[in-house]
């Protein structure tokens, strides 16, 4: 692994790439070398070179800079297109913080990174409640319901008496429309069908727009089909039938729930694969947190957070053409597969695996293919 501490962008000029790099809080020093280490492999094997930036970020930046996101770490993201972030424990960090937004959140305003796409797929050696399921949801990670992106300035949520609380959503045409656009283009390279879900027989005026938005994209794409389901019908069907789903597209909080759901039914948030992205800037982000109660002990899953890098890698080949960044994450995916499908895999899926072990496995895989 090639770490340097500074950069002038995402792909250097011999065609090698630059990748900002924080490994988190809890298990995150465990999983996140372990996805470098895998993603070094898969790309050497392409013949590609990444060079690594290593940033301060979350407690250890605490420590370090007296804040979990350092203005210089910033600043060196801002050089990069790619970047690869480790889970935060940010209910952990000192009082002082509290009141702050978390480090992830303060990249993603900063960044617009306004789509948050998470893939929730029955993988081989899983035991999977939804064998068939095959989803990615397209989530709009910008405004909607939550505080820390609704407002330009204050907080979304506000108490006018101790036994009144009030929270501001917020639909725009704008959010709406870019993430369709991700949607519908993500569905043609799939299966061609995107699901809009709202919940517009009750909230009619926000997500009615988001639904009258997102057809109104659909327009633009004659060649991939349309439904759209209420929110509560949803969760419903991807337990009933998720098989008969491809790219869902949808506000905030009903993604954020929508996507866990998924992400069991495929066997576990530890094989959950996300992505948070602009249309010129992703970062890799497991969809499950930092797992404080078990951080240091070496039985992490790094499943989530490889595919999640390796999610990254594709994201920049669609981006680029870069045929060869692609071949490097279909390896990756590949390897994780065969891996899984050996029977080998950490505790919480149930086998005996170290965080190390499964990742020297993958690599092995790698190595051979």
């Amino acid at each position: 692994m090639a770490i340097v501490e500074s950069s002038l962008g995402t792909a250097s000029s011999d065609g090698g790439l630059q990748i900002g790099v924080m490994n988190g809080d809890g298990i995150g020093p465990e999983i996140v070398p372990a996805a470098v280490a895998v993603a070094d492999a898969a790309a050497a094997r392409a013949g590609i070179r990444i060079d690594w930036v290593e940033l301060p970020f979350g407690a250890r930046a605490i420590e370090s800079h007296g804040t979990p996101i350092p203005d210089e770490t910033l600043e060196a993201l801002s050089g990069l297109d790619l970047w690869v972030l480790g889970p935060h424990d940010s209910a952990a960090y000192p009082a002082g913080f509290a009141a702050d937004l978390t480090p992830g959140g303060v990249i993603r305003k900063r960044f617009d990174l306004f789509a948050n796409l998470r893939p929730a797929r029955a993988l081989p050696g899983v035991a999977a409640t939804a064998p068939g399921i095959d989803v990615l949801i397209a989530r709009e990670n910008s405004e909607g319901l939550y505080a820390d992106r609704n407002m330009a300035v204050g907080s979304g949520e506000f108490m006018p008496t101790p036994d009144v609380a009030l929270s501001v959503g917020v639909i725009t045409r704008a959010a709406t429309e870019r993430i369709a656009a991700e949607a519908f283009r993500a569905a043609r390279g799939r299966s061609g069908h995107v699901t809009i879900v709202h919940k517009a027989n009750v909230l009619r005026l926000t997500t009615g727009l988001f639904r009258d938005v997102c057809r109104e994209v659909a327009v633009r794409y004659p060649d991939v089909r349309v439904d759209d389901f209420h929110v509560d019908a949803m969760a419903a069907m991807l337990v009933r039938r998720p098989e008969q789903f491809d790219v869902v597209v949808t506000e905030n909080l009903f993604g954020d729930i929508l996507s866990d759901l998924a992400g069991e039914l495929a066997g576990s948030l530890g094989i959950a694969a996300s992505v948070n992205c602009s249309s010129s800037r992703a970062m890799a982000q497991a969809a499950h947190g930092a797992a404080p109660d078990i951080a240091g002990q070496g039985i992490a899953n790094p499943v989530a957070i490889i595919g999640s890098t390796a999610m990254l890698l594709r994201w920049y080949a669609d981006r680029t053409g870069r045929a060869d960044v692609r071949a490097a994450a279909d390896r990756i995916d590949t390897a994780v597969a065969t891996t899984l499908a050996a029977g080998v895999c950490t505790r919480d899926l149930g086998g005996v695996a170290t965080t190390a072990g499964f990742t020297e496995r993958v690599l092995a895989d790698i190595a051979t293919s």
